[in-house]
């Protein structure tokens, strides 16, 4: 199927893309990657009049760490970029457990982690890693920019806070408050596929204790679901076999699966409480792994 008729715009400036939207009003949408955009137009789900192609604004397509720990993703990052990263190994586990996963190679070359964010599908993967390390998005319009918590950008399947004339710009992971480990596991029918299950763990220790922890699920509700008080279960004390496993069945009760053609809903659930407790049964193996050496 074609996509129905649009105009087409390919700004050169911010100020530009932002001055179409504006006078596009609801009917306007961005272009970054197109790997969401354009198959839901040629299905008719979406029917834009007008596309604002930003791939010709400069300065777009970084990621970058600044000297406060924190990592900024430009609106134009690839996926392929970050799973080629030099900077998610070892500072960013979650990000660079997720990368690799993302779709297929083809759509990695092109789709970017911030159209993701804004696409709002809730079995796409970035969504709820993003949620897991506390990120946010920044959002640039006519009256400037402002950061939006992750937690608070995506208001439903498909739906973000974004205002009609508004860009999001970049999306931000804070610095870490300790040393930061985690994961992200996912189940797909085959590679390629949308998560039938998907948990990324995020959680930030200082000597055995963890200080700061962020579960989030894909795929087992209308949106990414942060699991909370899983999360809470965890913080400030170490992990073991007995808060892995309180943190795990508080993920799988946090989920909101369906029973359909890929599985029951109880099997979803027992999936969310398989990949927190491996997700966190490997980052306390290699915790206790890396205290014996040091005391070595």
């Amino acid at each position: 199927m074609f996509p129905s008729r649009f105009r087409y715009e390919a700004p050169r400036s911010l100020d530009e893309a932002i001055g179409l939207l504006r006078d596009g009003g609801d009917y306007a949408k961005v272009l970054a990657g197109g790997q969401s955009l354009v198959p839901m137009m040629k299905l008719r789900f979406a029917s834009p009049e007008l596309i604002v192609d930003i791939n010709n604004v400069p300065g777009l397509a970084y990621h970058r760490a600044d000297p406060d720990g924190s990592l900024h993703i430009g609106a134009l990052c690839r996926h392929a970029d970050l799973e080629s990263s030099n900077l998610l190994p070892g500072t960013q586990p979650t990000m660079a457990a997720a990368a690799p996963l993302v779709a297929d190679p083809l759509v990695r070359n092109r789709g970017t982690l911030v159209g993701s964010l804004c696409h709002g599908d809730p079995q796409g993967d970035w969504a709820s890693v993003m949620l897991a390390l506390g990120g946010s998005v920044i959002a640039q319009g006519p009256r400037g920019r402002r950061a939006i918590p992750l937690a608070e950008f995506i208001t439903g399947p498909f739906q973000n806070v974004l205002e009609h004339d508004e860009i999001a710009v970049e999306a931000v992971v804070p610095p870490a408050t300790g040393t930061r480990a985690g994961g992200y596991l996912k189940l797909e029918r085959r590679v390629g596929d949308f998560a039938t299950v998907g948990v990324a763990v995020a959680i930030e220790t200082s000597g055995p204790d963890v200080v700061r922890a962020g579960i989030a699920l894909t795929g087992v509700g209308g949106s990414t679901i942060g699991a909370t008080q899983a999360a809470a279960a965890l913080a400030g004390k170490p992990l073991t076999a007995g808060s892995i496993a309180e943190a795990a069945g508080l993920a799988a009760d946090a989920a909101r699966p369906r029973t359909d053609h890929r599985g029951t809903a109880a099997y979803k659930r027992h999936l969310v409480s398989v990949f927190v407790t491996r997700i966190l049964g490997g980052t306390a193996a290699a915790s206790t792994e890396a205290n014996a050496e040091r005391a070595a």
